[in-house]
Parts: structure tokens; C-alpha cells; sequence
């Protein structure tokens, strides 16, 4: 018996996540708040069924504004939490990734698709040359100028470019 639920969290699923992802700024919460939000819609599909959108968007409101709540409350940063800051600091990561794609958008359209289906793909050459339409020797040459030109880009570290 299909009354409706099913299609309805196929068809809204992903606004509803994109919404709990605006609201939480964290993918991971928003798609736990949404599945909350669609277990508790899911109680009350029989007297919602007919208009479930604003209903089920007040849930993700609401349960979103309670989990802030709760957690205000509950978890508060210890003196000692603040005193060894985190032994990982991924800005040099993000930094070096934005530089790494700036470099690779500076490359030909032809240069860039075989370092993408290449080394983030993984495709074999053989397997590039297929997918673009042109020989085995190309992609190699293209693919070798790609290096080059990354190689001398200042912005990126050299275990990035050979990896």
C-alpha cells in the first residue's frame, strides 16, 4: 500500500537536506536532522498527507532550533579544551587544494579532462583516449605538457603534481 511517504521523501529528500544544510552549516547534521524530521512526519503522514510540505519543513525547522538548543546548553568548551588548540590544522590543506585546482582550470580544456580522468578518476591513458576520442600517443604528449606546466607553478607542492 503506497500512501504517498515514499515518493514524497524521494521527490524532497535533497531540498529538504539543502535547506537542514543552510540552517546547520554542517552536511553531516543536516542529514541527520532531516531524517528526524522525516521519522516524526512519517507518525503523522495520515492527517499531513495532503499538504506535508510546510509541515515537514516547520520539523526541520524546529528540530534543527532544539538540537542548537540542547547542545548550547549541554556542551560547553572546557579551559583545558582551550588551552591545546587542534594538532591538525586543515587550512593549509583547503589553501593548497584551491591552489592545486586554480592551477589545473589554468591548463587546456584538453590538458585538464586527462588530469582529471587520470589521476582523480583514475582511468588508465588507454582508457583516457578512449573516453576522448583521440590516440593513445596524445594523451600521453598532452598529458606530459599538463606536468610541465604544473611543475613550474609556484603555488604547488611537488608531491601534489607527481603523486
Amino acid at each position: 500500500m503506497d500512501d504517498g511517504f515514499e515518493s514524497f521523501v524521494v521527490h524532497r529528500y535533497d531540498r529538504l537536506r539543502h535547506s537542514a544544510f543552510l540552517l546547520t552549516g554542517d552536511l553531516a547534521t543536516a542529514e541527520d536532522v532531516v531524517q528526524t524530521a522525516l521519522a516524526k512526519a512519517w507518525v503523522a503522514w495520515g492527517r499531513i498527507k495532503t499538504n506535508p510540505d510546510s509541515y515537514v519543513y516547520r520539523i526541520v525547522v524546529n528540530t534543527h532550533i532544539s538540537w542548537w538548543r540542547r547542545k548550547w546548553r549541554n556542551e560547553l568548551p572546557s579551559v583545558d579544551a582551550l588551552d591545546h588548540p587542534d594538532p591538525h590544522d586543515f587550512t593549509s590543506e583547503v589553501e593548497r587544494r584551491q591552489a592545486l585546482l586554480a592551477a589545473i582550470g589554468g591548463l587546456s580544456k584538453r590538458q585538464r579532462a586527462i588530469v582529471v580522468l587520470h589521476y582523480f578518476e583514475q582511468l588508465t591513458l588507454t582508457q583516457c583516449a578512449e573516453v576522448l576520442g583521440c590516440s593513445l600517443g596524445t594523451v600521453k604528449t598532452q598529458l606530459g605538457r599538463a606536468l610541465k606546466r604544473l611543475r613550474v607553478d609556484p603555488e604547488i607542492q611537488p608531491a601534489e603534481v607527481e603523486r
